[in-house]
């Protein structure tokens, strides 16, 4: 195995890690679902490992918690979950790492997409859980109820992102040449 794949490898056990940590520190003070810590090391991890790394960092960190912590409970919320966090990790690998895109437009559409992920998802665990789950239901806590969250991941991830840069512990995507 060589050291590039040995390091992503690595890096990609601390996100998941981390997602298992940062959301007992934050239900501890009841703020779990308004700063969706889960979803910055997913985040994180696409933006640093690529979008391959991102997409299993994505589905066994909330399968993970869930398995050892109770939350989320599997089903539904779990099982959305690991949908959404999917998308967001293989999304910002794709955007930022392979079609080098800035790291802002890389991570607010991935975040976009997947809250569009999350929604379909949910629209169809909700449904078989025979939970009612609509338009209001979605845009409430897709955008209203996790606005600090989603102001905390755009101002921290990409700073996060670039000091790893920069510190070399993560490598810079390669820029295509027009």
């Amino acid at each position: 195995m060589n050291e590039s794949k040995t390091k992503n490898l690595v890096g990609t056990g601390l996100c998941m890690a981390l997602g298992l940590l940062l959301p007992q520190l934050f239900h501890a003070i009841g703020a779990g679902t308004v700063f969706l810590p889960m979803h910055i090391p997913v985040l994180l991890c696409g933006l640093c490992f690529g979008w391959q790394y991102g997409l299993i960092c994505g589905v066994i960190t909330p399968l993970l918690s869930s398995i050892l912590t109770g939350m989320p409970p599997i089903f539904p919320v779990g099982l959305t979950m690991m949908f959404e966090l999917a998308a967001y990790g293989a999304l910002t690998g794709l955007l930022y790492r392979k079609f080098n895109l800035n790291i802002y437009i890389a991570l607010i559409g991935s975040m976009l997409a997947g809250r569009i992920v999350s929604g379909l998802a949910s629209t169809l665990f909700y449904g078989m859980a025979g939970k009612e789950y609509g338009l209001q239901l979605f845009l409430t806590g897709a955008f209203v109820t996790s606005i600090p969250g989603i102001i905390l991941q755009i101002i921290i991830i990409p700073l996060l992102v670039i000091a790893l840069e920069k510190g070399r512990v993560v490598t810079q995507p390669i820029k295509l040449s027009a």
